[in-house]
């Protein structure tokens, strides 16, 4: 459990992509931290599980409602939906996202460009945009939001531009959320994640492609460190901020990458 583990006080949060992987242990740490818990993804039958899964872990309110962050009118009813049962929202975790697999830019289908696109970063936009309005208008009013930036924010693995791209995105997102909620007491942070073990991360450590074209094993952490972090910035009160955190794992080459 983590140190800000009492600092939830059942305020109600909402974590994207919480269904598996990072998400997933996002969630799981914000419900041991006292948070009641909605998370969302595309497939109803992940997150039915996850969220019974986690309500007999953490012993946590976990509310399971599906949604493509990509379609407005999905996310509208989540949103809706969160208000409706609960009437606010004090954390949104904007986490949902996929990747394809890595390919020369020439090669990049604009079926994979819209996809990949539509997921990072519109829905991180659409997600917030709801946040902002909810935020606003309940009492008492603001509330924080949480990007997963991911190191690929700042420097890219070779033959990601579509990823790389809408990461580099989150960042001016995030700045320009922070900026526009000061006024409203909405907060906005993002942590940048390096190489946390999940099934999306497989290939990791059996070795991936190198800024100089070699093959190498990389260091993974456990998600559950990532967790850690977010609920540590979420933990704090609207008057302080993390704007950008970097958690990775210690040997990844990431530092040295290029």
């Amino acid at each position: 459990m983590s140190a800000a583990s009492s600092n939830g006080e059942g305020k109600i949060a909402l974590v994207t992509g919480g269904g598996s992987g990072v998400g997933r242990a996002i969630a799981k740490a914000l419900g041991a931290a006292g948070f009641r818990v909605v998370i969302s993804g595309r497939r109803s039958d992940v997150l039915d599980k996850a969220a019974a899964e986690l309500g007999t872990e953490t012993g946590a309110e976990v509310l399971a409602v599906p949604a493509d962050v990509g379609d407005p009118a999905a996310v509208k009813v989540l949103f809706d939906t969160i208000s409706t049962r609960y009437g606010r929202l004090d954390l949104l975790v904007n986490n949902a996202g996929i990747n394809v697999p890595n390919v020369p830019m020439e090669e990049v289908s604009f079926e994979h460009w819209n996809a990949i696109v539509s997921a990072n970063l519109t829905g991180a936009f659409l997600c917030t945009q709801q946040a902002f309005r909810l935020m606003k208008s309940q009492a008492p009013r603001g509330g924080r939001i949480i990007n997963n930036g991911s190191v690929s924010a700042t420097t890219p693995r070779p033959n990601t531009a579509p990823y790389t791209a809408t990461k580099h995105a989150i960042t001016g997102l995030t700045k320009s959320t922070a900026l526009d909620g000061r006024d409203f007491d909405i907060a906005c942070g993002q942590i940048d994640i390096g190489n946390a073990s999940t099934d999306m991360t497989t290939t990791i450590a059996a070795g991936v492609m190198q800024a100089n074209g070699t093959l190498a094993a990389e260091a993974t952490i456990d998600a559950a460190h990532i967790a850690d972090a977010v609920v540590y910035m979420a933990s704090l009160p609207l008057g302080a901020n993390v704007l950008t955190m970097t958690v990775m794992a210690t040997k990844m080459p990431f530092v040295g990458r290029g």
